[in-house]
């Protein structure tokens, strides 16, 4: 089979994870939204295989998660916009992309760009993992253009090949992957719906700054 299958109820487990993240190892691992595949974002090798595991091309950046908004601020510089969305919805399934400080963070991860995706994940299995490794790139378990998958089943007979450990957590629930949004000074733009609708993501900017944003949806 050549990747091992560990479990998120046992402690031990998620410290290997853990272990094999910090030896340049590729996982797969629950989150709130659907099953994603990391590595550590400073090691460049390890971030190219997941771009080849995923047949994904390497124009596509990749998001990085966190375990604290504190950690967080290490990589990105957050607006007081971008600081007040992240205490609202995180931990949770809103991706925020904002400018990248962190210049030991694989170029790869960014694409070649200035910008990092980042997020706090809710799913607890996945802040067990961070509270060890502070960071992991954390993008969708399937091939390119394919279906996100709920389960380690689905994940193991998709086709999907190449990493070195599983992680199971169970059946997750809704399947859909997190809203991404954009967010410069005090200007946002919403690049991917997802589980968070972009009404519920403009009502929030709108009692943030109480003055509703103009906000261009690129969905």
């Amino acid at each position: 089979m050549g990747f091992k299958v560990l479990e998120c109820s046992n402690y031990d487990h998620i410290a290997s994870c853990a272990s094999t993240l910090s030896d340049g190892g590729i996982i797969v691992f629950p989150t709130d939204t659907v099953y994603g595949i990391g590595c550590n974002p400073y090691y460049d090798e390890s971030v190219e295989r997941i771009f080849q595991i995923k047949d994904r091309s390497e124009d596509k950046p990749l998001p990085v998660m966190g375990y604290s908004i504190s950690d967080i601020e290490k990589l990105v510089h957050m607006s007081p916009l971008a600081k007040s969305l992240a205490q609202y919805f995180w931990p949770g399934a809103l991706t925020i992309v904002s400018p990248c400080k962190d210049n030991n963070i694989s170029r790869r991860v960014m694409a070649g760009g200035d910008n990092l995706a980042v997020r706090i994940p809710g799913n607890r299995c996945t802040q067990s993992l961070l509270r060890f490794c502070k960071y992991l790139i954390g993008t969708s378990a399937n091939v390119s253009g394919r279906k996100p998958c709920t389960t380690s089943y689905e994940v193991l007979s998709s086709g999907l090949s190449g990493f070195d450990l599983v992680l199971d957590g169970g059946a997750l629930g809704g399947g859909i992957e997190s809203t991404i949004i954009e967010v410069m000074d005090s200007n946002v733009r919403i690049l991917r719906e997802g589980v968070i609708k972009s009404d519920k993501v403009y009502d929030t900017v709108s009692k943030i700054l109480y003055t509703r944003p103009k906000i261009r949806n690129e969905c």
